[in-house]
């Protein structure tokens, strides 16, 4: 595993790349489909923004003119994502979606929806912009014209990602004017797939009245990039996981999953029993983290702004 530690009794550890679960490898969590620019499904999945049909559009100010900046975003609806129930997320500039409980400065080591992580700096050109909506059945953020730090001169980008109510998740292109192996990894990671974690609260080595976080990758999806082009588009279609089950009855005997346990100590499902939970409640009041590296993300009512404590400067793992 690769290893980060950060500030705040917080590691993370992530999948080696030769480690990485393929959807169609593991079929455990998702199913995906490619389309190219021939393929009539590639317009369907793109939500053009323009149309007011889809519900009203806003041009977030702050990420629309940074860097490495995330900001934090209320959902309408809950939105399940490996099984678990989400009302929040946090869009970073870099063409991703933080989905954590716990954010960090470390974003891009997991826990993401990532329809093209790249060093994208928005704050380049005032035509770049970072936008979204929400219609109750779907959420969608919208990447436009942003351009690579370094690259600016080579072109726009134009992506989206569209997170469905029903857990269904489509990643959108429609400008990629540079293939991905000419796009740097050195000052920010590039990746297209997704990825969730768990977390574990232990006593730290240092005090014992401490305690150290370690958030554990378990999963991660990881496309093929070189079917990443202009009018192309991925589908991810979420699959019955064992968190949804809520006896230990449907946990052992139900014909959707396999592969279940039932924890008795949790009372609660799981596959593994160690992708549970994502983020253990009893770790914010015995925990004072460093706030430029851990930042606990308290739930936001339906139409609070997404400003003050809620934005975040994030670094490349």
């Amino acid at each position: 595993m690769s290893r980060a530690v950060l500030g705040g009794g917080l590691t993370i550890d992530t999948l080696p790349d030769n480690m990485t679960h393929m959807v169609e490898d593991s079929g455990k969590y998702y199913t995906w489909r490619c389309f190219g620019p021939e393929d009539q499904r590639t317009q369907e999945l793109w939500v053009d923004m323009s149309d007011i049909q889809h519900g009203q559009v806003r041009v977030h100010g702050i990420l629309s003119n940074s860097y490495k900046q995330a900001v934090r975003v209320a959902l309408s609806f809950d939105f399940p994502f490996y099984g678990h129930y989400l009302r929040q997320i946090t869009i970073a500039t870099g063409g991703f979606i933080f989905m954590g409980d716990i954010a960090h400065r470390m974003l891009t080591a997991t826990q993401y929806i990532a329809p093209l992580m790249a060093n994208f700096d928005p704050s380049f050109s005032k035509d770049s912009t970072v936008q979204y909506l929400d219609n109750g059945e779907v959420f969608v953020v919208q990447w436009e014209r942003v351009r690579l730090q370094g690259k600016e001169s080579e072109g726009a980008f134009t992506f989206q990602a569209a997170l469905y109510k029903t857990g269904t998740i489509t990643f959108s292109y429609r400008d990629i004017p540079l293939p991905f192996d000419v796009i740097s990894s050195a000052e920010h990671p590039v990746t297209v797939g997704l990825s969730d974690a768990f977390m574990v609260t232990s006593p730290s080595a240092k005090s014992p009245d401490d305690q150290q976080r370690t958030i554990y990758e378990y999963h991660r999806v990881q496309v093929d990039t070189t079917k990443i082009t202009s009018f192309s588009a991925v589908e991810f279609t979420a699959l019955p996981t064992c968190l949804q089950h809520d006896s230990c009855e449907l946990c052992l005997t139900s014909n959707l999953t396999s592969g279940c346990s039932w924890c008795n100590v949790l009372q609660s499902k799981d596959a593994t029993c160690e992708d549970y939970t994502r983020a253990d409640s009893s770790t914010d009041s015995s925990i004072t983290p460093e706030i430029e590296d851990v930042t606990s993300l308290t739930p936001l009512q339906k139409g609070c702004e997404s400003y003050g404590e809620a934005e975040l400067l994030y670094r490349a793992l």
